[in-house]
Parts: C-alpha cells; sequence; structure tokens
C-alpha cells in the first residue's frame, strides 16, 4: 500500500495490508469485500464487539447533549461511573479517576503511589507492558526500551512466572515459583536504595504472552509488598470486565490491591481508562497536593460509554460467557494440539488464550518443546508465516511480534461472538497450520 502509507509513520512495524473500510460484530471488513473474524477485539478492547447498537446509541444521544468539560467541572454520567465501578470491587477500592488510556492510568498510579509512600522505586515483570509514557514506559520491559536513553530511576525487573517456559525448578522439573519471588525480591533489595514506592503487574502478563500467574503467587507477592511498605498496582486494562470469565483476573486468588488500573475495555474500544483506590489513599494523596490532570479526565462523553458497558456486562452476563466461550475455544485449540506438534502450549483463562507455537530442531525434526531446541527466529518466523495465512484465510488473530516471541498468540475475541464464530476461527486456524507446516 504505497501510496496508503507513504504519508504515515510507522509506530509499531508494519501495518496489515489492506484497508478497513467497516467493522460489525466479530469482522471487520475491508475496502475491497473481504471479511476477516475479529479474534483480538480491535487492540484488545472491543469486548462487545463492533458497533453495538447500545454503544452506538448512547453515543448519538450523550454527543448531542454534554461531550466534554473543563477538567473541573463534573456531570452524571461521571459521578455515575464511578459509583458502579465500585460497586463491582472489593469494598476498599471507591474512589474512582477517569482518564483515556491504559498508560495515562497506570502513570497516574504510579504518582500516587509515589507521592503517599514517599519513595520512588518501582518493581514489574521482566516481561511487562504497562504503556508508553514515562513512568509506564520505565515500568515496562517486554519491549521498547532501547535507543531512547534512560528510563525512571529506581526501576527493577521481577522473573516471570512462566509455568511452560520455567527457569527455576522443583524436584518434578515444574516451576518452582515461590523460590524464584524470593529469589528475584533478594535481588531487588540487594538493588533498593531503601525507597521502594509499588509493585506493578497484570494478574495474566497479555502481551508478555498469556502469562497467568500460578494460584497463590498474586496473595505472596502482596505479602512481599506488604513486608516493604509498598504498594500493589493491578493492571487489569486487558484483564478486566469479564474477559478472563471473572470480573476482574484478581477475584480468582482473592486479592485486593491497594490501586487499580483500567483501560480498553472500560469503553469498549473507545478511549476510556479508571484509577480506582480505597478512601484512605486517595485523602492521603490529596493531602499531600497529588497532581494528575489530563485535558480529558472525568470527560461526560465516554463516561455515558462506561456506563453502557457496565449495563450490557451485567444483563448479559458476559463473565459466564467468557468462560463458556473460552472452554470451548481451549478445548478446541488443545484438539488441534493433537494434531499440529508445532502447538507447545495453550493456555489462558476466558477468552483472554494464549497458544505458543515450538519450531523444529535444526535438523529439521519434531519440535522443541518447553526446553526444546527451537530457537526465537524459528517460531518468530513460523508465527509470521501462520499469522499471514490465517489472514489471507479471514481470521486476525494478535500476535505479539516482538523478538523471540513471535510464535506466541494472543486470541481475544469479543464477548459477545457465537460459538460458530469460535468454530468457524479454529477451522481458519486448523487450515493455516496445515499449509504453513506441509
Amino acid at each position: 500500500m504505497p501510496d496508503a502509507t507513504s504519508h504515515l509513520i510507522r509506530y509499531a512495524g508494519g501495518f496489515t495490508p489492506g484497508i478497513v473500510e467497516r467493522a460489525k460484530g466479530t469482522s471487520v471488513f475491508t475496502e475491497d469485500g473481504r471479511e476477516l473474524l475479529d479474534f483480538t477485539s480491535g487492540q484488545m478492547s472491543a469486548i462487545l464487539g463492533h458497533s453495538h447498537p447500545e454503544i452506538v446509541e448512547v453515543i448519538r444521544e450523550q454527543i448531542g447533549r454534554l461531550d466534554h468539560l473543563y477538567s473541573g467541572m463534573l456531570s452524571h454520567p461521571v459521578i455515575d461511573l464511578a459509583r458502579r465501578l465500585a460497586g463491582t470491587l472489593a469494598d476498599p477500592l471507591d474512589r474512582a479517576m477517569l482518564l483515556t488510556t491504559g498508560a495515562e492510568s497506570n502513570e497516574a498510579a504510579l504518582r500516587m503511589a509515589k507521592l503517599v509512600t514517599g519513595r520512588h522505586e518501582v518493581v514489574s515483570f521482566a516481561r511487562s507492558w504497562h504503556g508508553m509514557t514515562q513512568g509506564a514506559a520505565s515500568a515496562t520491559y517486554v519491549a521498547g526500551r532501547s535507543g531512547y536513553g534512560p528510563g525512571a530511576p529506581g526501576n527493577f525487573a521481577l522473573p516471570v512466572p512462566d509455568r511452560f517456559r520455567p527457569s527455576i525448578v522443583d524436584s518434578d522439573g515444574n516451576l518452582d515459583w515461590r523460590r524464584q519471588l524470593d529469589l528475584g525480591f533478594d535481588l531487588i533489595d540487594a538493588q533498593s536504595v531503601g525507597s521502594l514506592a509499588a509493585c506493578l503487574v497484570e494478574p495474566i502478563l497479555s502481551s508478555g504472552g498469556v502469562v497467568d500467574l500460578p494460584p497463590g503467587y498474586l496473595a505472596a507477592l502482596r505479602d512481599k509488598c506488604r513486608e516493604r511498605g509498598m504498594l500493589l498496582i493491578l493492571d487489569e486494562a486487558q484483564t478486566g470486565l469479564c474477559r478472563t470469565g471473572d470480573w476482574y483476573a484478581h477475584e480468582r486468588d482473592g486479592v485486593v490491591p491497594d490501586i487499580l488500573t483500567l483501560s480498553k475495555t472500560l469503553g469498549a474500544g473507545l478511549p476510556l481508562a479508571a484509577v480506582l483506590t480505597s478512601a484512605e489513599i486517595e485523602q492521603e494523596a490529596h493531602d499531600r497536593g497529588f497532581l494528575f490532570l489530563t485535558t480529558h479526565v472525568n470527560d461526560p462523553l465516554p463516561a455515558a460509554v462506561g456506563n453502557t458497558v457496565l449495563d450490557v456486562l451485567a444483563r448479559d452476563r458476559l463473565d459466564e460467557r467468557a468462560r463458556e466461550l473460552g472452554t470451548l475455544l481451549q478445548d478446541g485449540l488443545r484438539e488441534l494440539a493433537g494434531r499440529h506438534p508445532v502447538i507447545g502450549d495453550v493456555r489462558g483463562r476466558g477468552l483472554l488464550v494464549g497458544l505458543e507455537l515450538v519450531a523444529a530442531d535444526a535438523d529439521g525434526g519434531a519440535p522443541g518443546g518447553r526446553s526444546g531446541p527451537g530457537t526465537g527466529a524459528d517460531t518468530d518466523a513460523l508465527g509470521a508465516a501462520v499469522t499471514r495465512r490465517c489472514a489471507e484465510l479471514g481470521l486476525h488473530m494478535n500476535i505479539v511480534q516482538l523478538p523471540g516471541m513471535g510464535g506466541t498468540f494472543r486470541i481475544a475475541p469479543p464477548l459477545t461472538a457465537t460459538e460458530a464464530e469460535i468454530g468457524r476461527g479454529l477451522e481458519i486456524l486448523d487450515a493455516a497450520l496445515t499449509d504453513v507446516t506441509r
């Protein structure tokens, strides 16, 4: 597309071939008439699919009445959404601020944690993704660190508890996450200047390869934070609001964070994010002069959309729907794994599913498993080839196009997808794997 892209700055590799003209439900349509099943929910955001009629209606109605205000003014959509978000969470998290992106919400959460604790050091996972603004990017390790100069001082990486590719194992060869976590904090303590402020993590590392934290890990991490006087910030930009089969992914572990950040899913594809915390932390931050101001903080138009998203999620029981469709999807992927040796692992929760491919060894033998001989370049090339073939056959599946991680698919259809659409996506993936590995 030389003419289409000649005036665009490329911001994350190349662009997907073709120009999208419209989208509806679980499909996007290109101007040349091709239909693609959207198994990425746009940018992991359109949990209600595209052009959901109730979202369309509320935008039409709200934009003609009240769209944007001075940041110090309040409106009923904002007040209602803050109250209703608090009602979806454990009691302590009853104070909210509405923003536009996940990076913004993580930025605000980090500033709040630093101000309240009087410290500046931040811990996050070694394959984390929290955004591209300064504080969020400094806590992001999966990509984007090289070539941009120094990040914010005092950021530390914590080893990822990856059960498929464990770095520390027990006597049975399985991930020993408790020993890994202890070692990680031993190293952090050794490097810290005594100013640990916060730990910012995703309950399921999404861009980092759809790595679900082992049961018990999040509670142990919370205890590590409490021992050091740190605040625990959970980034649920991609896991919150029913995506994983619960309203929030952290509910499975019975852990209540000090600060919760949301984005993407709250606006069902439109720019809406949130920071939620306790009254105690909010009061302390206010007393210390907390300042985080953007042009679109607490804007009424996106807040009205957020209220409609909560309406649909609750009414249609989309947490239950995500569990049902997630089981259907994962069962189907595991059935494919029985016929395609290049599928090394299927993992995830609800409708956030990871599929990891493994490349054949250098002699053309069977693909390597968790410690197999396939190189990062091998799996990157394999993943890119499968992605291209899926697109040619009518399926868009998000793949983490990062060096060494190109063989991991991140599959996240809208929560409103049908069983038939899940089945069609599986059929296309089956055909693509067959064509590429033939």
